[in-house]
């Protein structure tokens, strides 16, 4: 994740990150450019279409498309927001499952051994469950295209979290907890498989195809209608304004692709390594 200074406003200005969407964006801006460039030319020089031209009148269709792509993009961008959130809830419950966890085994056990036990397993499973949702085929799981070999010991978060629930099990049985710490336990150990269960919710169910290829081509060709119109207006100033507006709009979609997904590498991404690290940390401190 990208730290910054929200405040630093001639940051923001005049530096380009390794996250701008200017640096995706580029090749295809110029080609836009290019595009508006030739059909002012046309329009202007080649064909000489008069001031009164029909052509002219597209910018009314602008107009009225211009509240409907807002709203899509408004909700686009809100709902890819809303999965971002949801994943970084999901790991500060894991964070506050992990802490509790170690508290109440610390006040429980005596032994060494069953002590380093869980100081080794605890964060594990948060390392192991990042490098889960890091895995490419964890998205593939839901898609009737791809066929994955099935082995269910490839869930290594799931296989954590049995070895988690065994040993309880054994301390239960050898007398070493008793029933009323067995079920304290338990809810912290059960919210493990439930906060790996939402994580892979988010991570292999993509915003529908249908609705994304939709607002991709809404923009594509509602910037392609924009130079027949405004040449008029603007002549050949229409090139940078065309761009412009590509850029913003194609930008919104392109920042909602990047946070739908909350857990792999991007700039904008999770930090879930870093959490996991932290877990790691603060168990080896209580136990």
């Amino acid at each position: 994740m990208t730290s910054y200074n929200p405040k630093d406003w001639i940051r923001f200005i005049f530096f380009i990150s390794k996250a701008d969407t200017i640096r995706k964006l580029f090749p295809i801006m110029v080609l836009i450019g290019i595009y508006s460039g030739i059909i002012g030319y046309l329009e202007l020089v080649y064909w000489h279409l008069p001031e009164n031209s029909y052509v002219k009148n597209i910018s009314v269709m602008h107009s009225m498309l211009g509240f409907v792509i807002s709203l899509l993009l408004a909700y686009r961008t809100n709902t890819a927001y809303d999965r971002w959130w949801e994943g970084r809830k999901m790991w500060g419950a894991l964070v506050n499952s992990s802490r509790n966890l170690a508290l109440k085994l610390s006040a429980i056990l005596t032994t060494e051994s069953d002590r380093s036990f869980f100081r080794k397993i605890i964060p594990g499973y948060a390392s192991i469950l990042q490098k889960h949702l890091d895995d490419s085929d964890t998205a593939k799981q839901l898609f009737d295209d791809v066929d994955l070999e099935i082995n269910h010991h490839k869930h290594k978060p799931n296989q954590l979290a049995k070895m988690l629930f065994q040993k309880v099990n054994d301390l239960y049985v050898t007398k070493k907890i008793t029933g009323d710490q067995l079920i304290i336990i338990n809810n912290e150990l059960q919210s493990f498989t439930d906060i790996c269960g939402a994580c892979e919710r988010i991570k292999n169910t993509p915003i529908p195809y249908s609705y994304s290829a939709f607002i991709k081509k809404f923009i594509f060709i509602y910037v392609l209608t924009l130079p027949f119109a405004y040449v008029f207006i603007l002549g050949y100033y229409v090139i940078p304004v065309v761009v412009f507006i590509f850029y913003v709009l194609a930008s919104l979609e392109l920042i909602a692709e990047e946070i739908e997904d909350p857990f792999g590498s991007d700039a904008n991404d999770l930090p879930t390594k870093k959490i996991s690290e932290n877990i790691k940390k603060h168990v080896e401190e209580i136990i």
